[in-house]
């Protein structure tokens, strides 16, 4: 009997992904918050979700085979964001904002590194026999 990972890491490792690419863009955000017309720009899952599910087509000689490609590193998922208050250089970064969003994707990134670690950890308990 095999162990598949993708299915013990029940898309954790893959969430890890996700917020490592959410801050990256809200630190460009923060960086570039006195940059004259800078638009803000952020990743939603919503859409990485509904855009990764049309890349997914069926391959091969049975239906149950999918194939898909990632698109984590990908620019057009990016979105820009609304400013709350307008900015006479036309720049949409509010600060605060900003900084809450990075604080609350870093807590959903320690969170799924949390539970992987624990299903690793699981998993190393299987194999070792609890030792």
């Amino acid at each position: 009997m095999s162990i598949s990972f993708q299915d013990a890491f029940a898309g954790h490792d893959q969430m890890l992904l996700f917020r490592t690419a959410r801050a990256s863009v809200l630190a460009n955000n923060i960086a570039n918050a006195d940059t004259p017309n800078y638009k803000a720009r952020d990743i939603s899952f919503e859409s990485m979700l509904s855009a990764e599910r049309d890349r997914m087509q069926l391959a091969g000689d049975d239906d149950q085979h999918i194939a898909g490609e990632s698109s984590f590193a990908q620019d057009d998922d990016l979105l820009y964001r609304n400013g709350s208050q307008p900015s006479l250089d036309g720049n949409t970064v509010d600060m605060q904002r900003e900084q809450a969003e990075f604080a609350q994707n870093s807590l959903q990134f320690d969170t799924s590194f949390m539970f992987l670690d624990r299903k690793i950890s699981g998993m190393k308990k299987a194999l070792t026999g609890g030792q």
